[in-house]
């Protein structure tokens, strides 16, 4: 298998019903940068980029006027992504170095994300990127405290792209951004009305761009404030009416690699369903420079490292997005694998 960092990014862009995701996507598409782009739209959406290409992409894949391919997702995932690859291959269509996909407004964006990362085939070619997700400045806070789907793109965000605080009051979007934070602090935000919609912020710059990933640690940190800890109190985990907690755990001394992968694994196993996003730079026993870990449910991304860590502090921190699962119990339990960890090595070393 190919190296990680070398696999075609795959990137979704999701968003519920009118939150304005094809108009994200269509500015985006303006940039050169994305001339080797190829575009799957979720022929169930609201909205194609524009009526008469979905009419002709339901028959055909496109090549649109800035050079990307176009064409719907035509039941299966899977098989459109391994059509599309394959006919590039061929060379039937342009080739390409990027996906990106548009799901419907009521889509759950976790099975798209399993399909990439999970399917035999797709994960010898594809990798998972950043999932952008698009929310309605006038309606999000209300479809956020009314459908689970809402909530469900909120949480397994890396951006946010807030749209329509043009036609609402500055308390509105306000209010909107606090109640995306309470679920997802770790996810970057960005105002559509106002900020440039940068496709290298957005799309390219991930936790495997080399150039980048201090960066992309920031922003997964950044929320969860430098020295807030487990035990600091009630706040330091932010919920949600929906059962769904942020929080960030902190721990001192190295962890091994190996009960932290059990722990994970039995994590998953067990409460997949409720573990919507992992994040986490942990210092490991015998290895000199942080590694980053990335999971989205059921699925983790390879682990990847920092060529040196950020500063002084070498604490290993995990962001969770869990829905009903205390911090204090995930917390207690990787402190208790990696305490009969390090015990068995120490008797070891006797």
């Amino acid at each position: 298998m190919a190296r990680y960092d070398t696999l075609i990014p795959v990137n979704v862009i999701t968003g519920f019903l009118g939150s304005g995701k094809t108009t994200v996507l269509a500015r985006l598409l303006r940039s050169p940068r994305l001339r080797d782009t190829a575009v799957l739209i979720n022929e169930f959406g609201e909205v194609g980029l524009d009526h008469h290409l979905i009419e002709h992409a339901r028959e055909s894949t496109l090549l649109l006027e800035n050079g990307c391919i176009c064409c719907t997702i035509r039941g299966d995932l899977k098989e459109s992504l391994r059509d599309m690859y394959s006919r590039s291959e061929r060379g039937e269509i342009p080739s390409f170095r990027r996906v990106v996909i548009e799901t419907s407004g009521l889509s759950d964006p976790v099975p798209i994300a399993y399909t990439i990362m999970a399917e035999p085939v797709l994960q010898h070619h594809f990798r998972l990127a950043n999932i952008i997700t698009v929310v309605d400045a006038v309606n999000g806070a209300g479809q956020l405290k009314t459908y689970p789907e809402s909530v469900k793109q909120a949480a397994i965000a890396d951006r946010f792209v807030i749209t329509k605080t043009d036609l609402c009051g500055p308390e509105t979007a306000a209010s909107l951004q606090a109640a995306l934070a309470r679920i997802n602090r770790a996810a970057g935000v960005y105002i559509a009305a106002t900020d440039e919609l940068d496709p290298e912020q957005l799309l390219t710059e991930d936790i495997y761009s080399p150039d980048v990933k201090r960066a992309e640690i920031d922003r997964w940190l950044g929320g969860h404030g430098g020295e807030v800890g487990p035990a600091d109190g009630p706040d330091n985990g932010h919920s949600h009416d929906s059962g769904i907690a942020s929080f960030c755990l902190w721990f001192d001394g190295a962890l091994d690699w190996t009960a932290f992968g059990i722990w994970m694994t039995m994590l998953l196993s067990r409460h997949g369903e409720n573990v919507l996003r992992i994040k986490g730079m942990l210092n490991i026993a015998g290895v000199a420079d942080p590694v980053l870990v990335n999971g989205v449910q059921h699925v983790v991304h390879p682990p990847t490292h920092l060529d040196s860590w950020p500063d002084a502090d070498r604490r290993s921190r995990i962001v969770f997005i869990v829905r009903g699962i205390a911090q204090e119990r995930i917390e207690a339990s990787l402190a208790a694998f990696n305490a009969l960890a390090n015990s068995v090595t120490a008797s070891a070393a006797e």
